[in-house]
């Protein structure tokens, strides 16, 4: 029809040509009817290629889905068949399980086991707490054994007190009216030691040992010659009326001495392996003297020291100014009270360990009686 309709149109102005400008008019209608079809067939065409585009994608789509649901399936028959392997797992286990009536049984040898438990559980917590009391209670004796070893042994007063003042404390974290009597004991024992005079012989051994280093580097004093005085001396001046006599007098006492009384004051004079000697001597004596005051040997202290001022007075001339201070020391020393009067600590153990058998004693018999009602509970069934 389009084409048909330009070929009217050529034909007709050649045919009417002397036709007037108000003929044109009605001429040109059909070809804007025909230019209004053509655009509706365009879009009809694109309407059918756009409907047919969509029903393409609408296709594709549901293919897509197909084979998304078909995974999907076969996602879900994977795990049908995993839960199905599953639940025959959970069956054979169900049927191993025990019956009720072995359930049953079980539950209660379960209670009657948490019951046992808790009786064991009280049982150790009691047994427990007495051993922490009985160690405590057996270190106390131990305390108090060795405060009165180093009574017997070193003279310790120190020491001991601090023992027993620790076996006191023990005691007192018991917290039993019980052991009022072997804390009374006790209490007389810390006092005792307290009053007993406790002579400082660590001191005293210091002391010695410093006298020990003075007389070994003791030394002797040489005799100085005094030319003025003596017996010629006098001679002389009672023969002044002769000159040569007192002359020759006067010459003679200067290279001569006469002295009556020289065995008073006059010592050999030691040099060598004889000062040696004597040293060493000395020196043995102060040490055996320290030996003494260290274990309370008053004895043996005080021979010591003797026998230390016998060596110096028969070796040592006293006009020598080292040996006769030491000589001086040593007689201020050998009075010192070097021996202590121990307390007696023996009443003192005897309460503590007779008041460690009552407690025992008496924790056997709280023991003994649960036992014997539970064994009277267990033969009534």
């Amino acid at each position: 029809m389009s084409e048909a309709t330009p070929q009217k149109e050529q034909q007709q102005p050649a045919q009417e040509v002397p036709v007037s400008v108000s003929a044109e008019a009605p001429a040109a209608t059909p070809a804007s009817r025909g230019n209004g079809l053509a655009i509706l067939a365009l879009l009809v065409g694109v309407a059918g290629v756009g409907i047919g585009g969509w029903g393409v994608w609408q296709v594709r789509a549901l293919e897509a889905r197909d084979q998304q649901q078909l995974a999907q399936l076969d996602e879900a028959r994977t795990q049908a068949a995993a839960l199905g392997q599953r639940a025959e797992r959970l069956d054979g286990r169900l049927k191993q399980l025990p019956s009720a009536d072995e359930l049953e049984e079980r539950r209660r040898l379960v209670a009657q086991l948490q019951g046992d438990q808790q009786l064991l559980n009280q049982r150790l917590e009691t047994v427990l707490g007495a051993s922490r009391q009985d160690w405590r209670l057996a270190e106390a004796e131990h305390l108090l054994r060795l405060a009165s070893l180093r009574l017997s042994a070193l003279q310790d007063i120190a020491s001991a007190e601090a023992l027993v003042q620790g076996a006191d404390e023990i005691l007192r974290d018991q917290n039993d009216p019980a052991s009022f009597a072997a804390r009374e004991q006790l209490a007389k024992s810390l006092e005792a030691l307290r009053t007993t005079v406790n002579p400082d012989r660590t001191g005293l051994f210091l002391q010695l040992g410093a006298l020990r280093e003075q007389a070994v580097q003791l030394n002797s004093l040489n005799p100085d010659f005094d030319p003025d005085g003596g017996v010629l001396s006098e001679l002389a001046a009672e023969a002044e009326g002769t000159n040569w006599w007192s002359g020759t007098l006067q010459t003679l006492s200067q290279y001569f001495r006469i002295d009556f009384n020289a065995d008073q004051n006059v010592r050999p004079l030691l040099a060598g392996q004889s000062l040696a000697q004597v040293r060493l001597a000395l020196s043995l004596s102060l040490e055996q003297a320290q030996w003494a005051a260290l274990h309370g040997q008053t004895q043996v202290y005080r021979q010591a020291l003797t026998q230390a001022g016998d060596v110096l007075d028969g070796s040592f001339n006293r006009d020598n100014p080292n040996s006769r201070a030491l000589r001086a020391r040593i007689g201020e020393l050998v009075d010192q009270p070097i021996e202590v009067a121990a307390p007696d600590l023996s009443q003192s153990l005897t309460a503590l360990q007779a008041y460690i058998e009552r407690k025992q004693s008496a924790r056997d018999g709280q023991e003994a009686a649960p036992a014997a009602d539970s064994g009277s509970e267990d033969a009534r069934p």
